[in-house]
């Protein structure tokens, strides 16, 4: 068990809210962000520890002038005890010219960032309410390696507005040609209180076969780019998968600051409210969390954690099974939630 912690640092700032995102974000301003920035170091004098990954999640992390990130950064770093060869992430949106600001994280010992594509379609991007089109997302990939961070991260959203099953091989082709080193692949949900949600009986969306059928064309088509798939979401070349987010997965600790950040530390489960206010979020189950968050990894888990029968769904071709592991097959993946709530 490795008993160096994660570090995630929320950013809550946006230009302007996406249509399909309900995480928690607010209007960028300088002012604000600097008020923010002072805040959230303060927080840090009521922990302390060894850390390995460092996590600038939000929000858009790069909204902020790069000045200040770097100032959270070596703040985090005269705080706790952060090993030299962390992996130091940052979330990047790329309708911002990152040029500068690329050269400028690496400086602070960024090494790897996360880059919100979605898809490589412009039409695909503008109905999901990005303002940047492929060209910009290309520009960004460049310009992050010219700076020498070579770990690339993008995102792409499966089941969005005009999205077809054809369409997704132009997103591929995209991906090939970036050479990046991770794909981080979702499927839309549409949730309440967001634009898209009120606007659901309007919205072009594929239907629910068509977006497994993505789901598994998206596998599959990975795979042969190279792309291994480490977690329902999550596919890496050789040795590049997120060190920070497999720690979600593993239950290692890992503190959350910032406005709606999560942590689960020292055997605990919190949160800060959006007011700075730390809030329980209740008993914490290890047996029940190693079988849901275990079963989220290709790698599967110990048989002998499942209390309860689960041969059929290997004969469904839902699970796997080998001498001493059960892990879901990609199909089985899609109807995870059943699956694990059936273990339980």
């Amino acid at each position: 068990m490795n008993n160096k912690a994660g570090l995630y640092i929320h950013i809550p700032f946006c230009k302007s809210k996406c249509p399909y995102c309900d995480f928690y974000s607010v209007k960028y301003d300088r002012a604000l962000s600097e008020k923010y920035a002072n805040e959230l170091i303060k927080t840090m004098n009521d922990y302390s520890g060894e850390f390995d990954t460092v996590y600038f999640g939000g929000g858009t992390p790069s909204i902020l002038e790069s000045d200040l990130i770097g100032k959270i950064l070596s703040s985090a770093k005269e705080h706790f005890d952060i090993d030299k060869n962390s992996e130091i992430t940052i979330e990047c949106n790329p309708s911002k010219d990152l040029e500068k600001d690329f050269y400028d994280y690496s400086k602070y010992g960024i090494n790897r960032v996360s880059i919100g594509m979605q898809s490589a379609r412009d039409e695909e991007r503008f109905a999901l309410g990005r303002s940047a089109g492929q060209t910009e997302v290309a520009k960004s990939v460049n310009d992050a390696k010219k700076a020498g961070i070579n770990n690339i991260s993008l995102d792409v959203m499966l089941g969005t507005p005009k999205q077809t099953l054809s369409s997704l091989d132009e997103t591929f082709e995209f991906i090939d040609k970036m050479n990046v080193t991770h794909i981080s692949a979702y499927m839309l949900k549409i949730e309440e209180g967001t634009r898209f949600f009120d606007l659901k009986d309007r919205l072009n969306l594929p239907d629910e076969d068509t977006v497994c059928e993505m789901y598994l064309k998206t596998v599959k088509s990975l795979k042969s780019l190279g792309f291994n798939q480490y977690e329902i979401s999550n596919f890496a070349k050789p040795s590049f998968e997120s060190r920070h987010n497999t720690k979600y997965w593993i239950l290692d600790d890992y503190l959350g600051l910032g406005k709606s950040a999560h942590s689960f530390w020292g055997g605990k489960r919190f949160y800060y409210d959006t007011d700075w206010s730390l809030k329980s979020e209740g008993k914490v189950d290890l047996e029940e969390e190693r079988i849901m968050l275990g079963l989220r990894l290709n790698r599967g888990i110990d048989k002998s954690l499942v209390k309860k029968d689960f041969s059929r769904f290997v004969k469904m071709g839902l699970m796997k099974e080998s001498e001493n592991k059960i892990a879901l097959t990609s199909e089985g993946m899609l109807v995870s939630n059943l699956i694990i709530s059936e273990l339980l």
